[in-house]
């Protein structure tokens, strides 16, 4: 094996010094400081035009977390978030008026002018990344967009958590885009056109047989009226009625879900800004081990170059120390790795004591009690059942 000479370990050392200088840049990051505010549309749109719309619960987007973010996310807490992040949207945007009732939806079961979906991306107190994706009642896609915003340790501070959540700009901004392709591309035509579908698509599912008829598919692949029933028609009449007792149990639902975030908001508060500096701290232990491993391989191998080269005694002997001193940098690295996981313990600890102070409740309607077990989606997926045996026998009565 050939020796290294004297220059070529030099050069070994300036590449590894330029690796840890990279090292150190990388963990520069930029936070924002602007504030969107929510947009209200200026004018008048009489109730008729209001788009009612349904924020279905957040995809948790556990099978897309990145490898480099594994330590810092906790997959219960990425669940329970599933639920919190629509909840707060569904209240940006009944708190815009621009559109007509919104509500944070268990499933896609009960048809709604506007259906919102969403997966978050990431979140770790530091950062929040939702993509979402918007479409109507008739299968018009409006759009789909990532979401992203980056807070400073600031926003955690007692006197902004009382204004808005940390990531309350997301909210904002989706609300705002939302608008923005309402009045760019839906006609009052179309409004009244997606507010029928919705109303024939809930019909279509009770009796298919007498509403299958009036909708068709175009050539888009979307849904298209064919003809309406008459406004006089008993059958469409029960329905109608049946669709409001599904809308009171989906306003029994948001009164879970705002007893789910209110209770859940103090301890994810407290997780959020400790999670906030667990992550920082946990990049910048990641950035010094990094370093440390540079470093150590940097001088093992002048070291080596060194000692193998041929010189006198002294250079021979200073290579040895070289060798020794990358050596305890190495090992320090992986010292500082070892400490980084247990900031990932951590934070896996908060939030599995997060999951138990956010436990699912039972519910209760105004004219009978009914026992629902699981969760609010299961629990839903059973009034499904109860409203197809108070549509048959209303329709049985006719």
């Amino acid at each position: 094996m050939t020796a290294l000479t004297v220059q070529q370990a030099k050069n070994i050392v300036s590449m590894g010094l330029l690796a840890l200088m990279l090292a150190a840049c990388n963990t520069h990051t930029v936070k924002t400081t602007s504030y969107t505010p929510i947009v209200q549309d200026s004018q008048n749109v009489p109730e008729d035009l209001l788009l009612d719309v349904g924020v279905a619960v957040f995809d948790p987007g556990i099978d897309e977390i990145e490898k480099r973010d594994e330590e810092t996310t906790n997959h219960e807490i990425r669940v329970a978030e599933s639920r919190y992040a629509p909840f707060l949207l569904a209240e940006t945007l009944q708190r815009s008026a621009n559109w007509g009732i919104v509500r944070l939806m268990p499933n896609n079961e009960s048809p709604m002018d506007v259906i919102i979906n969403g997966t978050i991306l990431q979140s770790d107190g530091e950062a929040m990344q939702i993509r979402i994706a918007v479409t109507d009642s008739s299968g018009r896609e409006w759009y789909t967009k990532v979401y992203s915003e980056l807070i400073s340790h600031f926003s955690y501070e007692p006197s902004q958590r009382q204004q808005a959540d940390p990531f309350q700009v997301i909210y904002n901004k989706i609300s705002n885009d939302l608008l923005e392709y309402r009045k760019r591309n839906l006609t009052n035509q179309q409004i009244v056109e997606v507010r029928t579908i919705s109303e024939l698509l809930f019909a279509r599912r009770f009796s298919p047989e007498v509403f299958d008829s009036y909708l068709t598919t175009n050539r888009q692949g979307n849904l298209a009226i064919t003809a309406l029933p008459a406004e006089t028609d008993p059958v469409l009449q029960r329905v109608r009625d049946i669709r409001e007792r599904d809308f009171m149990f989906i306003d029994t639902v948001q009164d879970y879900y705002a007893t789910y975030v209110r209770q859940m908001r103090l301890p994810y508060d407290t997780w959020r800004a400790l999670s906030y500096d667990e992550t920082i701290e946990l990049r910048e232990l990641r950035a010094s081990a990094n370093r440390r491993f540079v470093a150590g391989a940097a001088a093992v191998l002048g070291g080596l170059a060194a000692a193998t080269s041929g010189g006198n005694y002294a250079t021979q002997t200073g290579g040895a120390i070289g060798v020794g001193a990358g050596a305890y940098l190495i090992k320090s690295g992986f010292d500082k790795r070892a400490e980084a996981k247990l900031h990932s313990d951590a934070l896996e600890e908060l939030g599995e004591s997060l999951e138990n102070e956010v436990a699912p409740r039972v519910f209760s309607l105004d004219d009978r009690t009914i026992t629902l077990t699981g969760s609010v989606e299961e629990q839903y997926a059973q009034w499904k059942d109860v409203l197809a045996d108070i549509y048959a026998s209303e329709v049985g009565d006719i």
